[in-house]
């Protein structure tokens, strides 16, 4: 199985609030909630002492990090599962009226009132099948690229950082920034947050934290690729200034087979979208 460069971003459940300003530094962790006072103490982790336990705090990636940081990614990945079989199905019209017909010939072939009211439910069972396959696939290899070391893949490189959010002393979420010289962009990666932890603005200030990552690197924009289902995926991409750039229908994800069967019971809309941070 050939394993390229993963560009798949995880949807996330959004209720976030604005902020009028992006605070830190690259190097500065990044407190949303309630501030520490000036001058604030901090811990051997790099965390304010006289910080409120419901504050989100944003620090770069240590290697103490990996376990919970793979646990977030891989809950975050495999949520993919049934929102592609099941809620995906209502992306793909054609897919639809595919099946549809199959359904239809399933009664013409044999006569059976059972065996086609029994039809639907195969097809989406497969639909699942194909589903964690492929999926299971990608995440396979995504846990034998970037995400193997991201200490070395994120962190040494230049123009390249990895961040997670910090509430309750727990990591619950996670981002990334890969900067690509040819073009001037930052892409934004693997953003993911805890299913216990959504609701509270953390996608969000992971998303700006990549921003003002960008401001200061003096990159010209901001780039993402999704395969998101969920729309509140879209709408946070769409409240941090990104536009869509493009959408392709019938997206290859790396480990991908190609398989008829797959084609039949596995297809994906991938988006891509930018934020110009400036003219160049």
């Amino acid at each position: 199985m050939h394993c390229s460069s993963p560009k798949m971003v995880c949807e996330t459940k959004i209720v976030a609030d604005e902020h009028d300003a992006i605070p830190g530094t690259k190097k500065e962790p990044m407190m949303w909630g309630s501030p520490a006072a000036p001058g604030a103490a901090l811990s051997s982790a790099g965390e304010p002492k006289d910080v409120r336990r419901d504050a989100v705090f944003i620090r770069e990636f240590e290697r103490g990090d990996q376990a919970e940081v793979l646990r977030i990614f891989h809950e975050g990945i495999m949520e993919r599962v049934p929102n592609t079989a099941f809620r995906g199905i209502w992306q793909q019209p054609r897919t639809q009226f595919l099946y549809a017909f199959l359904t239809v010939m399933c009664f013409y072939v044999t006569k059976s009132v059972t065996l086609t009211c029994c039809a639907p439910l195969i097809l989406m069972g497969a639909r699942y099948y194909y589903s964690r396959k492929v999926i299971q696939s990608y995440l396979d290899c995504a846990l034998h690229t970037d995400m193997a070391d991201i200490e070395a893949y994120y962190m040494k490189p230049t123009g390249s950082c990895f961040w997670v959010a910090v509430l309750d002393g727990r990591v619950v979420g996670i981002v990334a920034a890969q900067g690509h010289e040819d073009d001037n962009t930052v892409e934004l990666r693997r953003m993911s947050v805890d299913s216990h932890y959504r609701g509270k603005g953390i996608a969000k200030a992971l998303g700006r934290r990549v921003l003002e990552y960008a401001v200061r690197n003096d990159y010209a924009a901001v780039v993402l690729g999704t395969t998101a289902v969920k729309l509140a995926a879209h709408k946070l991409y769409e409240s941090l200034g990104f536009c869509r750039t493009s959408q392709s229908e019938d997206y290859r994800l790396p480990g991908m087979s190609r398989s008829p069967l797959e084609r039949l019971f596995f297809q994906i809309r991938h988006s891509r979208y930018r934020l110009q941070l400036r003219e160049e």
